[in-house]
C-alpha cells in the first residue's frame, strides 16, 4: 500500500513512532494513534486512502502561505503550505475508513484540540478547500463558523488569498463584504460552496451543508450554536463535522464538557465510532497539577513544537507564569491547552475531584453508616434553580471525611429555554438522577420537601435543617409538619463563612465526598470569594447577580455545614458545663 499512496507510510511511521515514545506526545494522541493501527486490523472498515490522497495533495500543491517565518527567519509567505505528519494522520482518518463494502466514511464528527499557534486555523481553511473540491459532486457546501464572524473569516481569507495567488479568482463567484463572506464556482463535474459564519442559531435555520468546521469552539456559548450547523448536514451520508479550538477557562462550558466526552472515547470508557478525536494538551497528575515548565511537557501539547513553536519562546513564557501568577492560567489554557476555572472562580475544581475520588460509598452505603446528618435549603425566585443537602461527618481510617448530599430542583416549564440560555446541563442532571423537574410553573415547596423525605425513608438519619424563612415561609411550615426540627438560618455572610471554610480545608486535606455529583461541582466552579477582615469570607456568583452561572448547590451544602458546625460548638458547650 505504501509504494501506491504516498502518504501511507509518513502517516504509518508517525503513528509508530508516538505509539514506541520515539516522538514525544501526549497521552491522548499516543491514544489517538492505537486506535488508528486498530482499526487498520478491523473486519468491519474498509480501508482506502484515496479520498485522504486527493486532499492532502489538493493542499499542498494548490495553498501557499500568506504570511509568516521559519524559525531560522526565512519568510514564508508565498512558499508551499505542506503539511506535517500530524496533519496527514488526522487527514487519513476522517478519510480513510469506510463501513465494509459500501461507500460510507466512517468518521461523521472530529474533535481537534489544539494549542495557539499551532497553525489550526489555516489547517482548517485549506482542509474546508480540498474537501470541497473532494466533494464537489454532492454539490458541496461547506460552512467555516466561528463564535465571532471576525475568527471565521480569517479561514475564509485564507482561501480567497490563495485563489487569487492561483490565478482562479475570476473562475468563482467571490462575495467579501458586510452582509456575505462567501466562494461558490462551478467546476463542470460538480459545484462548490465555501462560506465563512458567525455561530448565531437564532439566524441559521435554514442552513443546508455536507461539511462544517467549528472553529475556536472554547469560546461557544452554548451547544446549540453548535448543534444546528451539525443539524444543517441530515440530508447527506458522507457529512463531515469538525470542531477545533484551543482550551478556555469555562469549565462548565460546551467545549469543556465535549472534551471530556473525547477523551472518555480514546479511554474507551464509551464507545463513539463515528467520532475522530486528536488532543494535543499537556499530561496532568491524578491531582490535576501540570510541570508547566517541562519542555518535554510543551511538546506535548504542541505538535508543531519546533516547527512553528519556538522552543525557547515558549520556555520563556513558562518562567514568566511561574513568576507571575497572573499569567499562568493564560500560559496554561493558549500554550499547554489546560482548562482552567474563570480568572475569578474560587476554586480549583480539580482539588473537589481529586478528593471524592479518595472514597466511593453508595447512598445505600452512606444511609447505614452510623451519620448525625444536617439539612440545608437554598429556594430559588420562583422559576429557577432550587436546591437541598444534607451534610454529615463520618470517621474513616482515622480521618474526619465531610460528606454531602445534594439535590437540584427546577420547573419543567421553562427547563428547555434555560437550559439553552444559560448553558446549565439541567436534563443531563436529571439523568443523572440528581435534579427533580416540578411539574409546575415554579419550583413545588412539595417537591423539596419529598427530597428530604425520602433521605429519611431511605435511613438517614436527619437532625436538623437550615433554612432562612423569610425566603419561604410555606417551605418552613411544611417542613416542621413533615417533623423535620427546621432552623432559621439568616444569610449573614459572617454565618456562611464558618461553613465556607469548612469545605474549603476538607477539600484540600482530601476529606470531601460529594458522591461525584456534576451538578455539584458546576456550582463549585461558578463560586466567587472575596476575603474579608478575620479570616471571614464572602462569596457569589462569579457573574454576580444578574448573570446565568448557579452556585445554589454549593449553597445549600455551605448551610449543612454550617448547622453542623453550630450543634457540635453547643454538644461541646454542654459538655463542658455538665464536667465543670
Amino acid at each position: 500500500m505504501s509504494t501506491k499512496y504516498d502518504n501511507f507510510q509518513v502517516v504509518l511511521d508517525y503513528a509508530d513512532s508516538i505509539i514506541s515514545g520515539e516522538k514525544i506526545a501526549s497521552k491522548e494522541i499516543i491514544q489517538a494513534c492505537k486506535r488508528f493501527k486498530e482499526d487498520l486490523e478491523r473486519e468491519e472498515y474498509d480501508f482506502n486512502p484515496k479520498d485522504a490522497e486527493f486532499v492532502i495533495k489538493i493542499i499542498e500543491k494548490t495553498f501557499v502561505h500568506d504570511k509568516g517565518e521559519r524559525l531560522d527567519g526565512t519568510p514564508l509567505r508565498g512558499a508551499p503550505f505542506l503539511l506535517e505528519p500530524w496533519q496527514k494522520f488526522i487527514i487519513y482518518n476522517l478519510l480513510a475508513f469506510f463501513l465494509k463494502g459500501t461507500k460510507i466514511r466512517r468518521y461523521k464528527e472530529a474533535f481537534i484540540f489544539l494549542c495557539r499557534k499551532n497553525g489550526k486555523t489555516r489547517f482548517a481553511a485549506a482542509l474546508s478547500w480540498a474537501l470541497a473540491l473532494l466533494e464537489r459532486r454532492s454539490g458541496s457546501s461547506v460552512y467555516i463558523v466561528a463564535a465571532a464572524l471576525r475568527q471565521a473569516v480569517q479561514s475564509f481569507d485564507f482561501i480567497n488569498f490563495n485563489l487569487r495567488e492561483m490565478g482562479e479568482a475570476d473562475n468563482f463567484k467571490v462575495l467579501d463584504n458586510n452582509a456575505e463572506h462567501s466562494i461558490s464556482g462551478d467546476l463542470g463535474d460538480g459545484f462548490l460552496h465555501i462560506e465563512a459564519l458567525a455561530a448565531n442559531p437564532d439566524k441559521q435555520d435554514s442552513l443546508n451543508c455536507n461539511i462544517a468546521i467549528a472553529d475556536e469552539l472554547h469560546a461557544y456559548r452554548t451547544a446549540k450554536q453548535y448543534n444546528i450547523i451539525k443539524e444543517a448536514m441530515k440530508a447527506y451520508t458522507n457529512k463531515l463535522m469538525i470542531g477545533i479550538t484551543t482550551a478556555g477557562d469555562n469549565m462548565n462550558s460546551f467545549c469543556y464538557n465535549r472534551l471530556k466526552y473525547c477523551q472518555k472515547i480514546l479511554d474507551k470508557t464509551v464507545t463513539d465510532e463515528a467520532y475522530f478525536v486528536f488532543i494535543a494538551k499537556a499530561d496532568e497528575d491524578e491531582n490535576g497539577n501540570v510541570d508547566y515548565t517541562s519542555a518535554e511537557q510543551h511538546e506535548k501539547a504542541n505538535p508543531n513544537y519546533g516547527i512553528t513553536i519556538r522552543p525557547d519562546d515558549i520556555m520563556n513564557d513558562a518562567l514568566q507564569a511561574q513568576n507571575d501568577p497572573q499569567q499562568r492560567k493564560d500560559f496554561f489554557a493558549k500554550s499547554l491547552n489546560i482548562y482552567t476555572s474563570a480568572m475569578r472562580a474560587y476554586f480549583n475544581i480539580e482539588e473537589f475531584r481529586v478528593s471524592n475520588r479518595q472514597f466511593d460509598w453508595t447512598l445505600e452505603d452512606l444511609a447505614k453508616l452510623k451519620i448525625q446528618w444536617y439539612g440545608g435549603a437554598d429556594l430559588s425566585k420562583l422559576h429557577d434553580l432550587t436546591a437541598a443537602a444534607l451534610y454529615g461527618r463520618y470517621t474513616y481510617k482515622g480521618r474526619e471525611i465531610d460528606i454531602t448530599l445534594t439535590h437540584a430542583f427546577f420547573p419543567i416549564t421553562v427547563a428547555h429555554q434555560k437550559a439553552e440560555d444559560d448553558n446549565i446541563p439541567l436534563f443531563g442532571w436529571q439523568d443523572d438522577g440528581v435534579l427533580t423537574m416540578s411539574n409546575t410553573p415554579t419550583v413545588s415547596y412539595d417537591d423539596v420537601i419529598n427530597w428530604f423525605k425520602s433521605m429519611r425513608d431511605k435511613g438517614f438519619k436527619i437532625k436538623m435543617v437550615g433554612f432562612d424563612k423569610k425566603f419561604g415561609r410555606e417551605f418552613f411550615l411544611g417542613m416542621k409538619k413533615a417533623g423535620f426540627k427546621i432552623v432559621d438560618q439568616p444569610q449573614y455572610f459572617y454565618k456562611k463563612s464558618e461553613g465556607f471554610r469548612r469545605i474549603e480545608v476538607k477539600v484540600k486535606n482530601q476529606e470531601l465526598y460529594y458522591v461525584g455529583n456534576q451538578a455539584f461541582e458546576y456550582c463549585v466552579q461558578n463560586v466567587r470569594a472575596i476575603e474579608k477582615t478575620d479570616d471571614m469570607i464572602q462569596y457569589e456568583k462569579v457573574d454576580g447577580d444578574g448573570g446565568t452561572s448557579r452556585i445554589d448547590l454549593f449553597d445549600a451544602a455551605v448551610f449543612g455545614a454550617v448547622q453542623m458546625l453550630e450543634d457540635m460548638s453547643r454538644q461541646s458547650t454542654a459538655s463542658q458545663w455538665l464536667n465543670s
